[in-house]
């Protein structure tokens, strides 16, 4: 089935410039399509975010640094990125479009490759990324999906979606973004991305492509991760044995656990695996490895998606065993002592009496933590405000996960539910996820025309949604300032945390009258007629019109202002007078030449029989001062 039909984009020309043809791909935050640039008739590829992250402001940032960092890396195998825009709700890239396939498709359909071939492939992609590396720039998600392979044989690295300045490597949000199997210890345990995680990724991808398979499988994205943090990755030879030793200790540096011992960037990866190509016979190089059983789809992809994942933790050692241990008390023989008598316990006893007790109360106390004291209960959340539940557990000495879902029944940015559910039993130190209404499924845009700009994005943020592209436009009678109408219009019912593209008027529009050489009274009176406000600037300049006239205006004459728009006057203070440059008895060419450099305009009157080439006076004396831009004749000589 064409899923492309129920695309609305599709068959649109967005921007008045690209129609879209086709759908090519959908990403956590963008799809991708096949289109055309009318302008210029060539096809390109239209990475267009969702429209419900496009009134993100940190995702829309994100996304326009994807078009200036790769902008920046002009490189043969780097997808080139042309344009980035706005139409209403959809914010763009326009980029190159290479038809082909991607190493994900190499992959899934060939299995393991040849060395020479994975080689082939690993070293463009080396070479773009050492690009981005020296340019001061990290990719973050490198993997097979990111790797273009056009029909001419072509690699390309793409989606910068993740780049990131190499000076700003901390992420301190609590998440790690990037793609589960290709994530480095380093940016799962501590959220740190530097040139050597795309370094470690590359060595992942070199692995999957000699052995057909990713190097740590799971059921679930933990134990991906889990094993990324505490397990090596195993040797390529382990799975495809012949192969050479050469290409273990290439994927062995690439994915050391420990980022200093890794590589330093793309660059010096790229030296190592073309010394260890050169370390290869044809033979090694060409050897035909057991195709690989085809990968399972791991969850419909979800280890090959861009996503979110927790920051994991270490967990730290138990240091002290003894609460789990069992402990036994033994008895004392029966005393020979006579009965009736009671025995006097010596010091020593008293002593071992005093440990047993301490003995079992410690033993108590242990058992006790073991089964209630180290637990606390999930308190109550439902109906609060995020802010109210994430304090409450906070001072419970609980961590706070959240997430968000839709709801008929429970308000917008609310608590709808917990898991663990409140009153269940947690560990004090443990985390709690609340998620959090984003209200109704689908709202409806309200009506905003007439509103003041920020009256209506308060309006959109009160239903759930927000604005996001603003235009402005001319339109009588409308106040400036306020909305005209918006995309989709009012009553479109859409999703929670939409953007709503607004226009807003400029107010009424005044042609605006050239009303330089006026007086200043006089240009006033002219442009308040308009409707135009005016200001007149402190400082007066030198100019070809008349002391106290107008000599230039903050709009031209012809522009377009709205109603209540400001035109500033600059005065005039006269023309600058300057020395004139004596200039009889030269040719007249030369005459010319000497007195427009000094600043002055220049009419020739030539004597009776017009023959004469020498100038016999000028209308103002040589060393004598005049206006300038006035205009000076000289008189040529008759014969």
């Amino acid at each position: 089935m064409d899923t492309t039909l129920k695309d609305p984009i599709v068959g649109h020309v967005l921007d008045g410039r690209y129609r879209v043809d086709a759908r090519i791909a959908v990403g956590g935050m963008a799809t991708v399509y096949r289109a055309v640039d009318t302008r210029l008739d060539r096809v390109l590829a239209l990475k267009v975010m969702h429209p419900a992250l496009a009134a993100d402001a940190t995702f829309v940032e994100r996304f326009i640094r994807e078009a200036k960092s790769v902008a920046r890396l002009s490189h043969p195998n780097v997808v080139a990125v042309f344009d980035q825009g706005a139409e209403g709700a959809y914010v763009y890239l326009a980029m190159e479009y290479v038809a082909g396939c991607t190493l994900r498709d190499v992959v899934r359909e060939r299995g393991a490759l040849r060395p020479r071939a994975a080689l082939d492939i690993l070293e463009p992609v080396l070479a773009a990324l050492g690009a981005a590396h020296r340019a001061g720039f990290v990719h973050r998600d490198m993997k097979p999906e990111n790797v273009l392979i056009g029909d001419d044989g072509r690699v390309k690295v793409a989606d910068f979606g993740l780049v990131r300045a190499v000076g700003d490597v901390t992420n301190t949000t609590g998440t790690v973004l990037g793609t589960v199997s290709y994530l480095a210890p380093e940016q799962i345990e501590h959220g740190t991305s530097d040139p050597r995680v795309d370094v470690y990724a590359c060595g992942v991808v070199l692995h999957e492509m000699l052995t057909g398979a990713k190097p740590h499988g799971g059921e679930i994205p933990a134990q991906v991760l889990y094993r990324h943090l505490n397990e090596d990755v195993p040797a390529p030879s382990a799975a495809v044995p012949g192969l050479a030793v050469e290409l273990d200790e290439l994927v062995a540096a690439a994915t050391a656990r420990n980022p200093e011992v890794r590589p330093a960037d793309a660059v010096a990866l790229l030296a190592m695996a073309r010394e260890a190509r050169a370390a290869l016979t044809d033979a090694q190089l060409d050897a035909v490895p057991p195709r690989a059983r085809p990968e399972p789809e791991e969850g419909a992809g979800a280890d090959n998606r861009t996503t979110v994942i927790p920051r994991i933790r270490p967990v730290e050692p138990v240091e002290d065993e003894a609460p789990n241990r069992t402990s036994r008390l033994e008895m004392a023989p029966p005393s020979d002592r006579p009965p009736g008598r009671r025995p006097v316990m010596p010091r020593r006893g008293v002593v071992a009496a005093v440990v047993a007790v301490l003995l079992v109360l410690g033993v108590g106390t242990g058992v006790w933590y073991i089964n209630s004291g180290q637990f606390t209960r999930v308190p109550s959340l439902l109906g609060q405000s995020e802010q109210e539940a994430r304090k409450r557990l906070s001072d419970a000495g609980l961590e706070v996960k959240v997430t968000r879902d839709f709801s008929e029944s429970f308000d917008r940015g609310t608590v709808m539910g917990s898991d663990p559910a409140p009153r269940a039993r947690i560990r004090g130190n443990g985390s709690v996820t609340v998620v959090i209404s984003r209200g109704p499924q689908i709202v409806k845009v309200p009506d905003l025309e007439s509103m003041p700009l920020g009256e209506a994005r308060r309006a959109l943020k009160k239903v759930g949604l927000a604005a996001g592209v603003v235009t402005r436009e001319f339109s009588e009678g409308i106040p400036q300032g306020t909305v005209i109408g918006s995309t989709p219009a009012s009553g479109s019912e859409v999703r929670p945390d939409s953007g709503v593209a607004l226009v807003v008027s400029k107010g009424s529009p005044v042609d605006v009258p050239d009303v330089t050489g006026q007086s200043v009274q006089d240009a006033t009176a002219e442009l308040e007629d308009k409707g135009l406000k005016v200001k007149v600037a402190a400082e007066r300049v030198n100019a070809p019109e008349d002391a106290g006239s107008v000599a230039r205006q903050s709009a031209a004459g012809g522009a377009r202002l709205a109603r209540g728009d400001t035109v500033t006057l600059t005065v005039s203070k006269g023309p600058r007078m300057i020395s004139v440059p004596d200039v009889t008895g030269k040719k007249t060419d030369e005459a010319r030449q000497l007195l427009e450099d000094a600043g002055f305009k220049v009419t020739v009157d030539r004597g009776f029989p017009f023959l004469g080439d020498t100038v016999d006076k000028q209308s103002v004396e040589g060393g004598q001062e005049a206006p300038e831009g006035s205009t000076i004749t000289i008189t040529t000589k008759g014969l």
